[in-house]
C-alpha cells in the first residue's frame, strides 16, 4: 500500500469515526443535540512515544491531551490508544496514542492552535513523542 493510500484510509476513517462520535457517543464527544449531525471540522492527531513501552510516558501524554477539552472552542474531544482489532493491511496500529478534537468551524480550530492551554500541552509533553501526525478534516454534507 502506498503512502498516499494509507492516508487516504486514516482521513476516511478519522472522518467515519467522528461521525459516529458526534450521531452517537455521548462519551466520545459533548456536541449539544442542536448542532449538525456532523462536526464541521474535526482535527485527528497520532503521537509516536520515543519510548513506546513506557507506561509512564503514555500516562503522561494522556494526562495532556485531557487537559486540552478545556479549550472553549473544542466542541468534543477522544482520546484514545490503539485498538486491539484484527491486524490487517489497512490498519497502522504503530502509533502511541491519538486525539480527534471536534470544532464548529476552522476559526475555532485556528484558535485552538494558538490557546494558552494547547501551548502548555505542547512545552510540557513534547519531549515524549518522537512523531506526530495531524489529518485535518472539514465534513461534507452526506
Amino acid at each position: 500500500m502506498t503512502d498516499r493510500s494509507r492516508r487516504d484510509v486514516i482521513v476516511a476513517a478519522a472522518a467515519l469515526a467522528a461521525g459516529v462520535a458526534a450521531t452517537g457517543s455521548s462519551a466520545a464527544t459533548s456536541m449539544s443535540a442542536s448542532k449538525a449531525s456532523f462536526p464541521p471540522v474535526v482535527h485527528h492527531v497520532f503521537f509516536w512515544l520515543k519510548n513506546p513501552d513506557s507506561e509512564e510516558d503514555l500516562a503522561k501524554l494522556l494526562a495532556g491531551l485531557r487537559t486540552l477539552a478545556g479549550i472553549d472552542t473544542v466542541r468534543g474531544i477522544h482520546i484514545g490508544v490503539p485498538a486491539d482489532t484484527e491486524q490487517r493491511g489497512v490498519v497502522d496500529g504503530s502509533y502511541s496514542a491519538s486525539e480527534i478534537l471536534f470544532f464548529d468551524d476552522v476559526a475555532g480550530q485556528d484558535a485552538y492552535q494558538v490557546h494558552p492551554i494547547h501551548k502548555q500541552f505542547i512545552a510540557a509533553c513534547e519531549h515524549l513523542w518522537q512523531r506526530v501526525v495531524v489529518y485535518d478534516v472539514k465534513a461534507v454534507a452526506p
